[in-house]
């Protein structure tokens, strides 16, 4: 019997690849090692992009950049031909700022002075490196400057009124007063960019990058009208340099990605917003290695309504309808009721929390719990038994 195993990672605890690992261990357990199993670790687009590209045959790469509050970040990127794959978490990340890493909360000064120029640099690396179709998988950002400091990586230079550079940061956008492109990035003008989001909030206003997002990010809410300001400026300025696009640009769905920085990509860089899911399961090529398999497994760490809008099980869930495989779905947890997950194209849901009710333990224990399920899954395989029918939700969530 030929297996795929094609997950998302569970936050908090495995990383695809290792999802994928510990799935094989207990699968083949139970079968005796006579199973063909493939994994390919798959994302939304947002973190685990790098991972899935590697696992997908791209060589990891890597640069010194800025990170989101000005240290030095060894960051990650991908590269397979003439094309890169660039997380945007691993250079502007929320998860680098120092408040966050030792456990804390952002606030209002990480809010307000973050900036995306490690992605800038991360995109210039790329460039370096030949590639000239770049993926650029953007969440889990920790600015909200526009995309301004991605600019400033490439060479663009943002200067107030005595035509001083402005320091880092959304708020500094306020006293923007022209954008000189006189040393921006040739190669920029022979390359292709795909900006992989599911985010559709527009740069501006009540749904905008700030107002949805800068509270994630330590935004006070007097924050949130100054760097929604701010960014309106932004937009001011920018549109006097390239023209009404930028304008247009701004309300374009996935352009409060990022803290807008899919407002950059798509008004000065022409990128192309397309769902995360997607992008990844065509560099994958998910489709065509699913040929001649017997079953698909998939999952996330929590497999609930929000997975039913694009997530990545979703995802996984039609390519293989589209090869008329049958699909199950391994998770942390799960608040769908059974009659959700067949709607969804889930012949069977398995549940960390079937196995163990503590969920700080799921968390801890991921990777024995998975190999225990895979164990399991091989049983029910072996017995026929592909999918089972829970008569009530309480079969199948935490």
């Amino acid at each position: 019997m030929r297996i795929v195993i094609a997950p998302d990672k569970f936050k908090g605890s495995l990383s695809a690849p290792e999802v994928c690992s510990h799935l094989e261990k207990g699968l083949q357990r139970g079968a005796g090692g006579n199973l063909d199993v493939v994994g390919i670790p798959v994302a939304d687009g947002g973190e685990g992009t790098l991972e899935a590209a590697v696992g997908s045959g791209f060589a990891r790469r890597t640069a010194l950049v800025t990170g989101p509050t000005g240290q030095q970040v060894e960051a990650e990127f991908a590269v397979r031909g003439h094309e890169a794959v660039i997380e945007m978490a691993a250079a502007s990340g929320l998860a680098l700022v120092p408040n966050v890493r030792k456990g804390g909360r952002p606030d209002t000064t990480d809010a307000t002075t973050a900036t995306s120029l490690g992605t800038g640099q991360l995109i210039r690396a790329a460039l370096d490196a030949g590639c000239r179709r770049i993926v650029l998988g953007v969440g889990g950002s920790a600015n909200t400057d526009g995309g301004a400091g991605l600019l400033q990586g490439l060479g663009a230079r943002f200067l107030d009124a005595g035509n001083n550079e402005l320091p880092p940061g959304g708020a500094a956008l306020a006293n923007l007063h022209s954008i000189d492109f006189t040393t921006f990035e040739p190669r920029l003008v022979d390359t292709r960019f795909v900006l992989a989001s599911d985010v559709d909030n527009p740069l501006l206003g009540a749904q905008g990058a700030a107002a949805v997002f800068g509270p994630q990010k330590g935004a006070t809410q007097q924050d949130v009208g100054m760097l929604d300001a701010a960014l309106a400026r932004f937009v001011e300025v920018l549109a006097r340099e390239i023209g009404f696009r930028a304008v247009k640009a701004a309300e374009a769905p996935g352009a409060g990605a990022a803290g807008g920085v899919g407002y950059a990509a798509i008004a000065a860089l022409a990128a192309t917003r397309r769902p995360g899911i997607d992008v990844v399961l065509e560099f994958t090529g998910l489709a065509e290695r699913l040929a001649g398999a017997d079953l698909v497994i998939t999952g996330e760490g929590s497999l609930d309504e929000q997975s039913l809008l694009g997530k990545t099980p979703m995802g996984v869930a039609r390519a293989a309808a589209g090869q008329g495989v049958p699909v199950i779905a391994v998770c942390g947890r799960t608040t769908l009721e059974h009659h959700q997950a067949a709607e969804a194209g889930f012949e069977d849901v398995y549940s960390l929390t079937e196995l163990e009710s503590d969920v700080n333990r799921c968390i801890s224990e991921a990777g024995p719990l998975l190999e225990q399920l895979g164990t399991q899954i091989s049983g029910r395989l072996a017995a026929g038994r592909l999918a089972r029918t829970p008569s009530t939700k309480e079969d199948l969530r935490v």
